[in-house]
């Protein structure tokens, strides 16, 4: 064979790789690895348990009768950049009963002017607490709108759910600090955080407003108020088992005959 030199030399370069390599290479015998659905199990357990460290998986794993070693799991874990954190679901749930959530909607009118909508929902049965109207929304209004939802005849809630407008300016967190009322603040740019106004909101938009030409302030409320109250005494929800937020007697068809009674201005029917 006719060769160069370099050929030659990546031979031998070559052969000194694969001798080394072959050398160096993981003995045959020692631990045996891993089931590849001991792997999946760790990881699905660590996906639902954030704050679980190995120890605590390894103890489940124990619990299971799978028996591997504590290294084992730590070796398998994801590796966290940040300290573990509950989900957002968790949390909602956990705070069901004392959260509270607000958020902003638009409204255009027919004089091509532009309503702020500002509806502060109450999470355990889903009420509506409070809303209001304007066209140039502040931190003052704001404000005051937190203090209106809840007088001092009533108990305010121990958590605030809201995203981070600017309109949540100093004076709007000033009142909110004073009312003793703990702010939870979404990640930028993250509505799915605020599931429950943000799902209100939607079904304004798709069960009155999208169907209604609004004149000005007053119209609007009148509208709202008139929805409100029939989302409150009339529509059924899924998360209360199909139930009202003010809760709806179930009347059996047999106490008479049924008739449909119109509910705002008679886009639904009771």
């Amino acid at each position: 064979m006719i060769v160069t030199p370099d050929t030659v030399l990546r031979w031998q370069r070559r052969r000194f790789r694969e001798y080394w390599t072959k050398l160096s290479a993981r003995p045959t015998g020692g631990r045996p690895p891993v089931h590849a659905e001991i792997k999946v199990l760790v990881m699905r357990m660590a996906a639902a348990n954030p704050p679980w460290g190995a120890p605590r998986i390894h103890g489940e794993l124990l619990k299971l009768g799978i028996h591997v070693a504590e290294r084992t799991v730590s070796r398998l874990l994801p590796k966290r950049r940040t300290p573990p954190s509950q989900t957002w679901r968790t949390f909602l749930a956990n705070h069901v009963r004392d959260l509270v959530s607000l958020d902003f909607f638009t409204v255009p009118t027919a004089r091509l002017r532009v309503l702020f909508v500002l509806v502060v929902l109450a999470h355990h049965r889903r009420r509506v607490v409070h809303f209001n109207v304007t066209e140039h929304p502040t931190a003052h209004w704001t404000a005051q709108q937190i203090v209106d939802a809840f007088p001092n005849d009533s108990a305010p809630p121990s958590c605030l759910l809201r995203d981070r407008d600017h309109v949540y300016g100093e004076q709007f967190r000033h009142r909110v600090k004073g009312m003793r009322i703990e702010e939870v603040l979404t990640a930028p740019h993250s509505p799915w955080q605020n599931p429950f106004v943000e799902r209100l909101i939607g079904s304004i938009r798709r069960e009155c407003l999208n169907h209604v030409l609004v004149f000005g302030e007053r119209h609007l409320r009148r509208i709202l108020a008139r929805y409100f109250a029939y989302y409150h005494r009339a529509r059924t929800h899924l998360s209360l088992d199909k139930d009202t937020p003010d809760g709806r007697p179930i009347e059996p068809a047999g106490l008479g005959t049924i008739i449909p009674i119109p509910e705002v201005g008679g886009l639904h029917h009771r």
